[in-house]
């Protein structure tokens, strides 16, 4: 991640505290193998705005982006572990080959934020 990425989310998680609206924050955390973003990239699920940032793109941000939903609702933490190797019955050719985990958490309006 660049400086750059790091301001846009910040803005992003401030935008959202002060207009008092919880938002999602998925980081990923471990990653083995090919994947398309590494540890420390994060991502920030909001419910009125939308994405800022990537986790990685495809099928597998699609998944972290679902565990979003239920984070924003519950309020109770996931690991999501999303994994990028081949599926012999894949018709996809754009496998990574990799297994990352992204944690994903919520962020409430009064809260200062991770990181």
């Amino acid at each position: 991640m660049t400086h750059e990425d790091d301001r846009t989310l910040d803005e992003a998680l401030s935008a959202a505290r002060e207009a008092g609206r919880a938002c999602v924050l998925a980081t990923i955390v471990a990653t083995r193998g090919s994947t398309p973003r590494k540890v420390g990239a994060r991502m920030i699920v909001d419910p009125v705005t939308g994405l800022v940032g990537t986790v990685g793109g495809g099928c597998g941000e699609a998944e972290v982006i679902e565990s979003a939903g239920r984070v924003l609702q519950t309020g109770a933490a996931e690991r999501v572990r999303v994994d990028l190797t081949e599926d012999l019955l894949s018709w996809s050719p754009a496998v990574c080959g990799g297994i990352m985990d992204v944690f994903v958490e919520r962020v409430s309006a009064g809260e200062d934020g991770p990181g």
